[in-house]
């Protein structure tokens, strides 16, 4: 189940990163507004939505243990609303912490689950929610957030440093000890992509299913830290608040109807001669190309997004894109245009002997920058071609290295305190535990887009 539950309480005396005396089976739940000293009575059972099988409606049953803490970094909230996911009917388990949202992408820990009413997470996975925020606004964020920044930050080596002290994940995960990440995340986290091709202010980002809420929560990151941006949706449904939208707007908004042509558009619009209008600025860094994409819909939509990221005549950014080297960027001058940057050595004014060759011949090999693809729900089904690399984002690093967690959910409450995202918009609101597999039902019939859908517990 993945999902996002807001919360009222927290556990845990001091929330994040305090360690309690308390018993690890013997939570206490503190009031915001609580002004005693005597803690609420937590109940030994709760109702939860229990998945038995594959293809099965989740189940309401009563009287199921209320979940015990297994360490000190754990609090235990009462679940308030839960917003609902696609993952959650496409592979039916999540949750989102003053008022508090807690992000739950821990799908193997049923204590961690967001269809009970009671919910335990580690403090460095809750986030404090400003007052002006709802319960129903609070549950729209979490998961998708934390798709977004990972996506971004990790996935294609945005520095997010310069947006209120956000992370830069691509340099924290270096840092961390080895064996901190999950080997079977540790290509994706470490390799997927060069410090050099790191996405930079002034590149180019599609996304495919620009109105699902993951590609709302992105389009809003990769704005914030100065990427262009392309939406691809339908045009009829929600071309009117993408358009529009204070902080989702995108810089081009293309129609979704017919994918052909939407390629096309793309191509004719980013993949241009670089004349300073949106077409390339001239760095080196491909930012006249477009290099970065992340699909929100499935394999097909995300293999029309490989076609844009395709330069004519089937390469993938290797025209003008300068000549390999290591170390820090530098101008040949006299090179010729579009294959004037290469790269220096350590040493201040010295060229790495190919480079000098090169320049000595001026007829140097360019480098080749990768294009970059993110399947969030899916990957084409052909190989990656050469030039392009397939991510998929290792949303697990949230709750298994609390460095990137603590990380994540301290820069998403500066920035919600400052008004710089803001929340998907709310659809429907459903009242009650038992009204989740109706609202799955409505998601798996595509009813609900644009925005989210949230079921209120309480």
């Amino acid at each position: 189940m993945v999902g996002t539950s807001f919360l009222r309480r927290v556990s845990l005396h001091g929330f994040r990163g305090k360690a309690s005396s308390q018993k690890l089976d013997e939570p206490t739940l503190v009031l915001d507004d609580q002004t005693s000293d005597t803690a609420p009575v937590t109940p030994e059972t709760q109702t939860v939505l229990l998945l038995h099988g594959a293809r099965q409606p989740y189940e309401l049953t009563e009287n199921h243990p209320v979940p015990l803490f297994r360490d000190d970094r754990e609090v235990l909230v009462r679940t308030q609303a839960i917003g609902l996911n696609p993952m959650d009917w496409k592979a039916p388990v999540g949750k989102d912490v003053h008022h508090v949202i807690v992000i739950s992408t821990d799908y193997r820990d049923i204590r961690k689950a967001a269809y009970q009413q009671y919910v335990v997470a580690p403090d460095y996975n809750t986030v404090r929610l400003p007052p002006a925020l709802s319960p129903e606004e609070g549950a729209s964020l979490g998961v998708a957030f934390v798709v977004a920044a990972i996506s971004l930050g990790l996935c294609i080596g945005l520095d997010f440093t310069s947006v209120l002290n956000g992370p830069d994940l691509h340099t924290l995960l270096r840092q961390l000890p080895p064996d901190t990440i999950a080997p079977d995340i540790q290509k994706e986290c470490l390799t997927s992509i060069p410090t050099h091709e790191r996405a930079q202010p002034g590149d180019w980002l599609a996304i495919w299913g620009g109105s699902s809420t993951s590609a709302n929560l992105t389009l809003q990151l990769a704005r914030l830290a100065g990427l262009r941006t392309i939406a691809v949706a339908d045009k009829a449904k929600h071309g009117l608040w993408l358009s529009s939208h204070r902080t989702v707007r995108p810089d081009l908004l293309v129609d979704s109807h017919d994918p052909a042509r939407a390629v096309a558009i793309i191509r004719a619009n980013v993949n241009g001669n670089g004349n300073g209008n949106g077409n390339g600025n001239g760095n080196g860094n491909g930012n006249g190309k477009l290099r970065f994409a992340a699909d929100t819909r499935g394999r097909e939509s995300a293999g029309w997004l490989l076609e844009a990221l395709r330069r004519p005549g089937g390469g993938v950014g290797k025209e003008g894109e300068g000549v390999v080297g290591v170390g820090v960027v530098g101008v040949v001058e006299g090179a010729e245009k579009g294959k004037g940057l290469v790269l220096l050595s350590e040493e201040e004014g010295a060229l790495p002997a190919a480079a000098r060759e090169a320049e000595d011949s001026a007829a140097a090999e360019p480098v080749s920058f990768s294009a970059h693809l993110i399947g969030l729900t899916g990957l084409p089904k052909q190989p990656a071609p050469d030039g392009v690399v397939y991510h998929t984002v290792p949303i697990k690093l949230f709750h298994e290295v609390p460095a990137v967690g603590q990380a994540l959910v301290e820069w998403l409450e500066r920035l919600l305190q400052e008004g710089l995202v803001t929340p998907p918009n709310i659809i429907d609101v459903q009242r009650g535990l038992g009204s989740v597999n109706q609202g799955l039902d409505r998601m798996r019939r595509g009813e609900i887009s644009g925005g989210k859908l949230v079921v209120r517990v309480d």
